[in-house]
Formats: structure tokens, C-alpha cells, sequence
């Protein structure tokens, strides 16, 4: 078996256990603190780890970018991951986590790479409503133990909003997007926990004139599917008559996409409902997994256009206009 073929077996022995590799990384100490904290990112969107190479300054560039590095004849964006974050890193800059995501490839400058730890999706918690905007959930690395330690998994798609805005304003752009209609009292239900993400999403479905119920975990987005369903049951409709197709992200606390899309082909109420993956793990690979869990289609952050011939492709094959 060949090094590709044997990392997508491994991935997929991990999401049928729910479970998912997290980087932990340092970035200096915290704003009033002398506490170095931990952080994390989903493995899958590491391309590589370097030592920090040459960067070069480019004029004019926004505060948080470095520069650029040549990677292997590849020009790439190094953007201070500190600065952003409000961290001040007390050894220096020595490490560079080159990333993939939604089909862009960027790095992350840091102090220090820690270790990988393999973690279940139900130790992921979400830290909405905690007060860090940079942050989309707290990891339980030792699950639940008394004195766990906590790593702070960060909401990759906030900061390049914040960090590179008009590289990302392209891909929001909804003014082409053509209406897409729905079967009569249906809805998307959509679930992503990135607050920007949702935010995209809404404008994209709005745009669209679709409506949608948003949700902010797996977990939530089953628990709604299963309350409609029964609703429906009791007014002598199927799923169906309710739910036109399910939007899901991957990369969710409590229940990941993985594991939603699993849950809804394999029960027999739901399996006949549309799935749409949209997610930010992109590369050959990761789109290549994420057929294995049996979703209709799979899409990229964020690309309007793309999303709503996806939307549009998935309806016709299920029947609707």
C-alpha cells in the first residue's frame, strides 16, 4: 500500500470513530499574562511543518503579513499568527505551518510546535459565547479528566477574513448567484460553527432566496433533523416535505460532519435526504475522504457561484427543480 493510500485509511479509520488529529502549537505569552497557552489546528489542514525560512517583506502589505516564502517554487503568504491573536512570542518566530484551506495554501508563522494528540469530537466543545472571536471551540486534550489540559482551536476562516480581506471578498461575491427554488415548505438546514462561516453562508442562501435553518454543531443539526422528522411524522409528511437537503461543515465541536453525515445516511428516515459537505479541508485527499462517508456532493469555502450549482445539481438528481 502506497503513503497516499495508507493516509486516507488511517483518516478513515479515525472519522468512523469520530476522532481527529489536533497540532498543538504555542504562540507566546498571553496579553497581561506570563501564561503560554496552547493552541490547535485539524491536522488535515497541515501541508507541512519548517523551520522558519527567508521570508521576504513585501510593501505595502497588510500588518499582520510577514511577507512572502519561496516553498518549493511556490510563493506563499506567511502571515504572523501572534500579531494576530494578541500573543507576544518570547522565543522568537522559528516555526511555519504551510496549510491548505478552501483551496488556498497559506502559512502561519508560530513560537513553537508542541505535539499531535488524537481526540475525540465529543471533547471538542464550542466557545461561542466565551468571548474569543478568534476561537471556534476548546479542546479537552486528556477528554475528562478533573485537570484536563485545554487547547484553543482557532477560527481559521476569521482570521484570513481579518488578515487578507480582499483575497476573501471575491469568493463572497453573491451578486451573480441565480435564484434557486425549493420544493414548497422546505427548507436547507445548515450547520457550521465558524460565526463568519454562518455569516457567508446566510448572505449565499439569501441571495439564493432559499430558506434555511442555521445551526452551529453536528450535534445541533441532528437534534433539529430528528425534531422535524417527528413533527413531520405527526402530520402524516416525510422528511422530505420538510427538509429539501442537509449543509454541513467537517470541522464542528461535540459532532463533526463526518459523523452528521454518517448518522443521516444511515438511518432509514434520513438517508434518502441530500447531503452537501462544505468545508475548508480541500487537496485531493481530503476531498477524496470525504466522498468515502457518503455525502452527495462536496463543495470548498466559499465560492457562491460554485455552491449554488452544487445546491442546484443536487436537487435535480433528488428530484426537486
Amino acid at each position: 500500500m502506497n503513503s497516499s493510500m495508507r493516509e486516507i485509511d488511517e483518516r478513515t479509520n479515525l472519522t468512523a470513530n469520530s476522532m481527529f488529529e489536533l497540532l498543538l502549537f504555542r504562540l507566546g505569552t498571553a496579553p497581561g499574562t506570563e501564561k503560554r497557552e496552547l493552541f490547535g489546528i485539524n491536522v488535515f489542514k497541515v501541508r507541512e511543518i519548517l523551520v522558519m525560512p527567508e521570508i521576504t517583506a513585501m510593501v505595502n502589505s497588510p500588518p499582520a503579513v510577514m511577507g512572502v516564502a519561496n516553498i518549493r517554487g511556490q510563493m506563499i503568504t506567511v502571515i504572523n499568527l501572534p500579531m494576530v491573536v494578541g500573543c507576544e512570542p518570547k522565543k522568537g518566530l522559528g516555526i511555519l505551518l504551510v496549510t491548505e484551506f478552501a483551496r488556498t495554501t497559506q502559512a502561519f508563522a508560530v513560537e513553537e510546535v508542541n505535539e499531535i494528540v488524537r481526540l475525540e469530537w465529543k471533547h471538542v466543545l464550542s466557545a461561542e459565547g466565551s468571548g474569543g472571536g478568534l476561537v471556534t471551540s476548546i479542546a479537552r486534550l486528556d477528554g475528562t479528566a478533573e485537570n484536563t489540559r485545554l487547547a484553543q482551536v482557532l477560527d481559521v476562516e476569521q482570521i484570513l477574513r481579518d488578515t487578507l480581506p480582499q483575497e476573501q471578498k471575491s469568493n463572497e461575491d453573491t451578486s451573480k448567484v441565480s435564484h434557486i427554488t425549493l420544493p414548497p415548505g422546505t427548507v436547507v438546514l445548515a450547520a457550521d460553527d465558524s460565526a463568519v462561516a454562518r455569516m457567508m453562508i446566510e448572505n449565499g442562501l439569501q441571495s439564493m432566496g432559499v430558506p434555511y435553518i442555521m445551526t452551529k454543531t453536528g450535534q445541533e443539526a441532528w437534534d433539529m433533523l430528528q425534531s422535524i422528522s417527528d413533527k413531520a411524522k405527526a402530520e402524516g409528511k416525510r422528511i422530505q416535505d420538510k427538509v429539501a437537503l442537509v449543509l454541513t461543515d467537517l470541522e464542528m465541536p461535540v459532532m463533526d460532519g463526518f459523523t452528521l453525515t454518517r448518522n443521516i445516511k444511515q438511518d432509514s428516515r434520513f438517508k434518502d435526504v441530500p447531503v452537501i459537505i462544505h468545508s475548508s479541508l480541500t487537496g485531493s485527499t481530503n476531498e477524496g475522504h470525504v466522498k468515502s462517508v457518503g455525502a452527495d456532493a462536496y463543495i470548498a469555502k466559499f465560492m457562491a457561484e460554485e455552491l449554488a450549482a452544487t445546491i442546484r445539481e443536487v436537487l435535480a438528481k433528488a428530484g426537486h427543480r
